[in-house]
């Protein structure tokens, strides 16, 4: 199926699901029959590492007002909104405290699974360099999926509170995906705005579309902020530039097929065997990179997803008070319930 075949069947599919949704009662049955003639996607979640600013493990840290973390408003959130099955990703030596304190609260809600990332995993013909201590990136870690993943898949970080709209844009989109779909993945897009943090600068993909929303490249900035009333970031020469406050930014929030899998695979192999990623012991396989790998060769396309959803997460010691309060604020307005499990 090419390109074009996609998005008119995704559209289409997308088109029932709006007029169904606006009408009243009798119209439910359609939507169930409309959810349920496509697989159920899953939501892939990065555990494995460790916030490199705010210490300890954020994913464990409870902000919510029963003790609840970040990763459980994501997972309440992503089951609303149509996933059927929770697969974590995370270091071998933490997985009891994991099981233990995150993996039983979802026991009769959702299936899960655990995978693991090791920085030993390589491909047949390659070991890891001595001395090296650092993880091989968010790609390698999604690479860790493939043995357990075959149906459509969205991909988040755990220490990021993406809100509610996100995992809605995300679900429809991949519960509308044709059959047999390939190539063809996606992006939540984040208005830059709905992004920023109160306690300092934040490092952003500030993300380029055409006219059909299908990404053409991410720029890194990894200083932005709001000045003077307006969201500026850094350029290369070290000058305030300013962007409006609906640019997309890229969340780390994807979705992939599961041949993303093998194309991961393959490049894995190209990325090793570059001699400066073997000797710089801190060189990481990201999903950007993969992404725009496929993106510029033609392989791929990647449709930005837009959302009405503000993000927030504990990018310095100083945030984590006012997690805590919107989320509380959240909870008082009746967006979440005060228990969520």
């Amino acid at each position: 199926m090419d390109n074009g075949d996609f998005l008119e069947q995704r559209e289409q599919s997308q088109a029932c699901l709006v007029y169904a949704e606006s009408q009243q009662n009798w119209a439910k049955p359609i939507i169930n029959l409309i959810t349920y003639s496509f697989m159920k996607p899953t939501l892939f979640l990065l555990a494995a590492g460790m916030g490199s600013r705010y210490g300890g493990l954020k994913q464990l840290d409870g902000l919510g007002p029963n003790g609840e973390t970040i990763m459980d408003y994501s997972i309440y959130d992503a089951i609303h909104a149509g996933f059927g099955k929770l697969v974590f990703v995370i270091r071998k030596d933490f997985e009891a405290d994991f099981r233990e304190k995150i993996i039983s609260k979802y026991e009769g809600h959702i299936p899960c699974e655990l995978v693991f990332q090791s920085i030993n995993d390589l491909p047949e013909g390659f070991t890891c360099p001595e001395g090296r201590q650092k993880p091989w990136g968010t790609n390698h870690a999604v690479m860790m999926g493939a043995p357990v993943i075959n149906e459509p898949f969205a991909v988040i970080n755990c220490d990021d509170f993406y809100g509610r709209d996100s995992f809605e844009v995300m679900g429809k989109w991949l519960s509308a995906l044709p059959a047999g779909s390939k190539n063809v993945y996606s992006m939540v897009g984040f208005r830059v705005g709905n992004t920023l943090s109160e306690s300092g600068t934040v490092s952003r993909g500030i993300c380029e579309t055409n006219a059909s929303r299908l990404l053409t490249s991410v720029v890194e900035r990894t200083k932005i902020m709001r000045r003077e009333g307006e969201v500026q970031y850094l350029d290369d020469d070290d000058k305030w530039v300013s962007t409006p406050e609906t640019t997309p930014v890229s969340m780390n929030f994807w979705g992939f097929t599961p041949d993303y899998f093998q194309y991961s695979e393959d490049y894995f192999k190209f990325f090793l065997s570059d001699e400066k990623n073997m000797t710089n012991l801190k060189s990481e396989f990201f999903i950007p990179l993969m992404v725009d790998k496929l993106i510029n060769d033609g392989t791929a396309t990647c449709e930005v997803l837009d959302t009405t959803s503000k993000w927030f997460g504990v990018t310095y010691p100083e945030d984590r008070q006012s997690v805590v309060d919107k989320i509380k604020a959240l909870v008082d307005a009746g967006v979440y319930p005060n228990k969520l499990f």
